[in-house]
């Protein structure tokens, strides 16, 4: 029995050895791929070109074009320094632990010498047969022998957990040097990112010098740009409104033939399709989407098709550098290439496409929710038409100057919302 629990122990600390590499390793790895995918993303952005013209709209957009790649590339410092702070954690807790290992390694060994130097005092031949044949009975002669093989095989167990331990510790040191390494690469490179960030901070600061002396220009175009928005707006407040009362009206239809039900059935037969009623309800097609929808908050893909920097955001705010500039945005502008088509985030149904300044705009539905996008210079969808996620609606105008930008809202009805908090980034 003896024996038995020492080979359990064996087995449970070579066990130990396999899972302290399935522990740590893995996890910097998936710091690293998740880093690797930022920046990935950022070095695609910064492939997208800046305005050709030298008008005031033109530094406008390559204001906001730089100012969105700044703001990506300090959220990836800020990744960086979140990944550089956890391995630092994972360093510390693998230190205690080596120190934890090097502690019962020694008390291990101590025990293990010894039970070394008992056996080296009676361990010849003739001593172990005395021992054997000194017993009074049988019986007692069994039970010496059975003592004496058993005690071989302790310190033969005994020694083998003296080095399964060791390598574990073995283990534990390599898993730690990786750490230490993956450590110092990462704070390497945020340097070289931090570099790249303040040659573009000093590009943008010289953009914001050079219109310093034309905010009535700016003034002007940015007038100009809301009452266009304005007018955009106005007409998806008005195609979402239809789209409610459509729905109410479907609601009040459904009612009305509950109603109808109810009088033409008896109390059992009304009771019994009550239940039915209630349950196509709760599985009703619309409510479906509308809860999925929800709980892929934060994970739903970029509207748009290849490299991408967001150069609008959502809600009214200050335009940093320069004065008495603020925007007013019901959704957010994002960037991308040339030829670049705009994508549903989504399942849903195309509930409308309508004209505006001869460009194309096209909203999906999604239960109560609604995906809005502006700017379109082609579709290749219809209304009704059944959409997946990431399924294509049309290219992205690209304009004289050279910018293609997707005007993106995101709506629950009438309420307007921060698609940023809802798109993965």
């Amino acid at each position: 029995m003896y024996t038995l629990i020492r080979f359990i122990l064996f087995v449970v600390c070579t066990l130990s050895v396999q899972s302290v590499c399935a522990q740590s390793t893995p996890k910097i790895r998936q710091l690293e791929k998740e880093r690797n995918e930022l920046h990935k993303r950022i070095s695609e952005s910064e492939t997208l070109l800046s305005s050709t013209g030298k008008d005031v709209k033109s530094q406008l957009d390559n204001l906001a074009l730089i100012t969105g790649q700044i703001a990506e590339r300090r959220r990836y410092l800020s990744a960086i320094q979140k990944d550089v702070n956890t391995i630092q954690q994972e360093i510390k807790r693998l230190e205690n632990e080596l120190k934890v290992l090097d502690t019962d390694l020694q008390l291990k060994r101590e025990r293990y010498e010894k039970s070394l130097k008992y056996l080296h005092r009676n361990s010849s031949i003739q001593e172990k047969l005395m021992f054997v044949f000194s017993a009074d009975n049988l019986s007692q002669m069994y039970r010496r022998l059975r003592y004496v093989r058993q005690y071989a095989n302790f310190q033969r167990l005994k020694g083998e957990e003296i080095k399964s331990k060791l390598s574990e510790i073995e283990a534990k040191k390599k898993v730690t040097e990786e750490s230490y390494e993956a450590k110092v690469a990462l704070l390497k490179h945020q340097e070289s990112e931090k570099k790249k960030l303040e040659a573009q901070e000093a590009e943008r600061k010289k953009m914001l010098s050079s219109m310093q002396n034309k905010q009535r220009q700016i003034k002007n175009e940015l007038e100009k740009q809301r009452k266009a928005a304005n007018k955009l707006n106005a007409e998806i407040d008005r195609l979402i409104a239809i789209e409610i009362e459509a729905a109410r009206k479907r609601a009040e239809e459904e009612r009305r033939k509950k109603e109808q039900v109810k009088k033409q059935s008896g109390e059992g037969a009304v009771k019994k399709q009550t239940e039915k009623m209630d349950e196509y309800r709760v599985d009703d097609a619309d409510r479906k989407l509308s809860g999925t929808f929800e709980r892929n908050k934060g994970r739903l893909p970029v509207p748009v098709t290849g490299p991408y920097v967001i150069v609008g955001h959502y809600g009214q705010y200050q335009v940093e550098g320069l004065r008495n500039v603020r925007l007013d945005n019901k959704g957010i502008d994002i960037k991308a290439k040339p030829g670049a088509m705009a994508r549903t985030i989504y399942d849903g149904e195309v509930t409308a496409v309508f004209q505006y300044n001869g460009l194309a705009n096209v909203l999906v539905r999604h239960g109560s929710y609604i995906s809005v996008y502006c700017n379109l210079e082609s579709v290749i969808i219809k209304q009704g038409s059944q959409l997946k996620a990431r399924d294509v609606l049309g290219q992205i105008k690209t304009d004289a100057d050279g910018n293609t930008v997707l005007h993106f809202q995101l709506r629950k009805e009438k309420e307007k919302l921060n698609p940023e908090l809802w798109i993965i980034r």
